[in-house]
């Protein structure tokens, strides 16, 4: 398997030198961005969403046909508060899951977690490709709180009353402790989690977003790939992601989600989004794509909900 990814990456990598990057606008027609699009897109990603910045990256990695200063799209320190597993455990598979594209027999892509399996007081906001209530607000869950007060007690505390206190006559400072020794509790209430730096660069060969991942562990230590595998989706872990070298960095592997269905997956979207009388705006782009992406990392709780209009209604 390593083999053929390297010899594909040195395909690409060949096609890539040799052509040149989309200038043409082909967003409508095949759900593609050209290079001025992305730039756009992560603009107005940037602004509505301030988690989100631009990167230069290392220079020697610096492509000729992005600014300088403007080469990916990164968010750092996401908290990732739970494993897949125990969110997959909650649904029912056979109910839960959508493929879109798969209308020349294809694979598509899956999207998982659609439909809950029993009805939880307590409902996990997972975005799903088959709604795709883009217009929604959704906030991102908050930590849960592990410092809760409790129920109020019946009776308080017995706490002495000056009133009642009973003199002895030794007020000797000598029989009080000069220190007091504090015991650690067995649980300190702190939350640890995983998190996750997310950046988003411009693949030229497929001419869309593509999405990089790299963990770090409750210390704060990385993620070797194994346990990153743990936080995406088991439907598309070792399939359509993969462990790869960065494009603009060095040092950590990163989980990478591979773009092959990206462009058909988005036209697809903007085929239902046209269909309901809404024409969508490029500048969009991303915040559609990050709605998406989140089948894949479904408990990694990036920045990608807002209200914003999808499109100029054509109605």
């Amino acid at each position: 398997m390593q083999m053929k990814q390297k010899v594909y990456e040195l395909y690409k990598g060949t096609v890539e030198r040799v052509t040149g990057p989309r200038t043409v606008s082909a967003f409508l027609e095949k759900g593609v961005l050209s290079v001025p699009e992305f730039i756009l897109a992560g603009d107005n990603l940037v602004s509505k969403c301030p988690t989100w910045s631009w990167e230069a990256g290392d220079p020697s990695k610096r492509k000729s046909y992005f600014p300088a200063d403007k080469q990916f799209l990164v968010t750092r320190n996401v908290p990732c508060l739970r494993r897949v597993v125990s969110v997959e455990e909650e649904y029912d598979a056979a109910r839960a899951e959508v493929v879109l594209d798969d209308d020349e027999g294809d694979e598509g892509w899956l999207a998982t977690h659609g439909v809950e399996a029993s009805n939880s007081k307590e409902e996990e906001d997972i975005p799903s490709m088959d709604t795709l209530d883009i217009g929604k607000a959704e906030e991102i869950k908050s930590i849960p709180s592990y410092f809760g007060t409790g129920e109020k007690q019946d009776e308080e505390d017995d706490i002495p009353d000056m009133d009642t206190y009973e003199d002895t006559g030794d007020n000797s400072a000598t029989n009080q402790p000069s220190y007091f020794i504090a015991e650690e509790p067995e649980d300190d209430n702190i939350l640890r989690t995983r998190t996750y730096d997310i950046s988003i660069t411009y693949d030229k060969y497929f001419q869309t977003p593509r999405v990089w991942l790299t963990g770090y562990d409750e210390s704060g230590m990385p993620l070797e790939g194994e346990l990153m595998f743990e936080d995406i989706s088991q439907d598309h872990a070792h399939k359509s992601v993969t462990i790869e070298d960065h494009p603009h960095l060095y040092g950590e592997k990163h989980a990478s989600v591979h773009p092959c269905r990206h462009a058909a997956v988005m036209k697809k979207i903007i085929d239902v989004l046209v269909s309901r009388g809404v024409e969508p705006e490029v500048d969009k782009y991303l915040f559609i794509f990050l709605k998406f992406m989140a089948s894949v990392i479904p408990t990694i709780e990036y920045d990608y909900t807002m209200d914003f209009d999808l499109g100029s209604s054509s109605s």
